[in-house]
């Protein structure tokens, strides 16, 4: 399996750990990114980009990592706190007054407003009608009162977070991340493609027998959240130019791994919003049961939250995070759905190297 790419002398063992999981992959893509102590330690990427194989994995090919994406929406709404344009705990309603749900800003950013599932269903369709998706939205009665549980609203979180981007700014949630935070800092992550990205977009692959296995949903509200509308785990949905288009904040982003790491690395050292923003962000509320996924989590705004740092994990083994004490900041996107144990393995050999303890 050809690799590209360069890593720094310390970190030569995160190569042959990358081809590794390119091999158990069977050819399907994926890049690794890992920022430490101000300069790039890993920049990797190979395997191809098409199932055929027909397509070799580019230094700037995109893939959609799932709810990586989430990270990304919410620092639109946090740009504009940053700017006191935004306030956390006001009321949602002071900036989408048709919604019903009695929620805060901070709410819907840390996975408390309860808006996780439709109680209409509806087709595929919606994923693609903004207007729709948000009306269902607006007359959604939540699942809890809003502040008082947790639980990740897998494809509806960027909805409420695009309204108060439109309420405020004017744009949509895709442009305003590609015009003030994206594009500024030359980070290759988008929502909502154009024509120029759709040409170097990866297709998700893997969606067979094992894939279907580890879905057997860890509550009923997880199988609710990820059924309407559906599609959202169809590789002929996903893969589909309609989709990739789309604006659907919670996961359709699309972006390499050196994007990815290059958001946190951004983050962590104050380049993306201030000082007391970001404390804001790594702020959490405790671990706490999670309704939705199943187990127990601690979410910050838009991040969960460990001792180790923050950052997101996505639906198939794509993640981006920042650690605290490694002082590094890492990414690893794959278009092959899967486990996270490919991106742990990675991350761990960054560990030893670093002298850290692993995961």
């Amino acid at each position: 399996m050809t690799i590209q790419g360069a890593v720094e002398p310390p970190f030569a063992q995160v190569r042959e750990a990358f081809g590794e999981v390119l091999t158990d992959q069977s050819g399907a893509g994926a890049s690794f990114a890992v920022w430490h102590a101000g300069e790039w330690v890993v920049d990797l990427w190979g395997g191809h980009a098409d199932a055929g194989h027909r397509r070799p994995w580019q230094s700037d090919t995109l893939v959609m990592p799932y709810s990586v994406t989430k990270p990304f929406a919410a620092l639109c709404v946090l740009t504009l706190v940053d700017r006191g344009l935004v306030e956390l705990d006001a009321p949602m309603q002071s900036y989408w007054p048709e919604l019903r749900a009695d929620a805060t800003v901070r709410d819907v950013l840390s996975h408390r407003a309860g808006l996780v599932v439709l109680d209409e269903d509806v087709s595929e369709e919606a994923f693609y009608d903004w207007g729709l998706m948000c009306s269902l939205l607006a007359s959604q009665e939540p699942i809890w009162p809003p502040g008082t549980a947790q639980g990740e609203s897998a494809f509806l979180y960027g909805h409420p977070l695009g309204q108060v981007v439109r309420a405020v700014d004017g744009r949509s949630l895709g442009r305003f991340l590609r015009e003030e935070i994206c594009g500024p800092h030359d980070l290759d992550f988008h929502i909502g493609l154009g024509d120029a990205e759709l040409a170097r977009v990866a297709d998700l692959t893997g969606f067979g027998e094992d894939f279907r296995a580890s879905q057997q949903s860890p509550t009923d509200l997880y199988s609710r959240a990820v059924a309407n509308p559906p599609g959202g785990l169809d590789p002929r949905v996903v893969n589909s130019e309609p989709w990739r288009r789309a604006e659907i904040p919670a996961v359709n982003g699309h972006g390499t791994a050196k994007a990815v790491a290059g958001f946190y690395a951004a983050l962590a050292h104050g380049d993306l919003v201030g000082p007391s923003v970001l404390a804001e962000l790594k702020h959490g509320a405790g671990v706490e049961p999670e309704l939705v996924m199943g187990g127990e989590r601690e979410w910050g705004l838009g991040v969960a939250l460990d001792p180790d740092g923050y950052g997101m994990g996505g639906l198939g083994g794509s993640f981006g995070w920042w650690s605290d004490p490694g002082q590094y900041a890492l990414a690893f996107l794959t278009s092959h759905i899967g486990t996270h144990e490919r991106g742990e393995r990675l991350e761990n050999v960054v560990r030893e190297v670093l002298g850290l303890s692993p995961l």
